[in-house]
This record gives structure tokens, C-alpha cells and sequence, in this order.
């Protein structure tokens, strides 16, 4: 499997970030626009929190509470949970599935360089299954035409 930092660098390296004093109706805004569904919180341009649109759904509008009156900071979920560049991509899905979470910001030498969904690494595992299946095709072409 191939490395989570060649998945950003086929995705892109965007992180869209709000402030935990913003509001949740700034973040979802946001979020629309940028079509994400998730914002990284920062504080001092420090990683604190993340919000997702599944907390939105979960501890917003599953309450009752105003969208435009709660902050950030009362929904976020922290601490951000985060993965290393070089880590592959089912170690990414590991770590994802048993925190049950579906945005991973990813560290390269204690750096932020970017996030990454699960559904860009079921893209990158399907890409990569997709195109051994394509080598095995070629092989078995081969031999049968050597066999000839």
C-alpha cells in the first residue's frame, strides 16, 4: 500500500481551518464552500480540535441548539488525532475505523500538510487494486500469447 502523502499529493495538500470562537453556522458555511466536511480548529495556528458536519448533525441540530449562537469550541471534537505521512494507507483505515472517526490530519516532520477522508483512501485503495488487476490482465495476455 502506498504512503497517506501520496494520496495528498494526488488530492491536494488544502486545509480549511475556523477559530473555536467562531460560530458552528461559520464552519458549516465554510465548509459548503470549500466542500468539506470537515474544518480543522486552531488556536494560535495550533491544531485543538476539528469539527465535522457529523458534529453538526449530532450536537447541533439532534439538540436544538442555534447553529448561529454555539461556538465551535463547544463542539469540536479534541484532541485532534493525527497520522504521519509516511504511514500506508490501510494503517490509515486502521487507525480511522478503531477511533471511529472519518477525517486524518496528516504530520510530516511535525507539520500540518494536509487531511485526508475516508473516502479519499477507499479511492486510493480501489485506484491501487484497480491497477494490479490491469497488471495481472497484461501477465496473463502475455503468457498466453508466449504459449501460442
Amino acid at each position: 500500500m502506498k504512503p497517506v502523502k501520496d494520496v495528498l499529493n494526488e488530492k491536494g495538500h488544502d486545509i480549511w481551518s475556523i477559530t473555536p470562537d467562531a460560530s458552528v453556522f461559520e464552519a458549516i458555511e465554510l465548509m459548503a464552500q470549500k466542500e468539506v466536511g470537515a474544518l480543522l480548529v486552531l488556536e494560535a495556528e495550533k491544531p485543538i480540535g476539528i469539527i465535522s458536519e457529523r458534529d453538526y448533525t449530532r450536537k447541533v441540530i439532534l439538540k436544538g441548539k442555534s447553529s448561529r449562537k454555539t461556538m465551535i469550541k463547544a463542539i469540536m471534537t479534541s484532541p485532534v488525532i493525527f497520522t504521519d505521512a509516511g504511514q500506508d494507507v490501510k494503517g490509515c483505515m486502521e487507525l480511522m475505523t478503531s477511533k471511529n472517526i472519518r477525517h486524518l490530519p496528516v504530520l510530516e516532520n511535525n507539520r500540518l500538510v494536509g487531511i485526508v477522508s475516508l473516502g479519499d483512501l477507499v479511492k486510493a485503495i480501489i485506484s491501487e487494486q484497480e491497477s494490479k488487476i490491469r497488471g495481472l490482465e497484461s501477465y496473463f495476455l502475455y503468457r498466453s500469447d508466449l504459449s501460442r
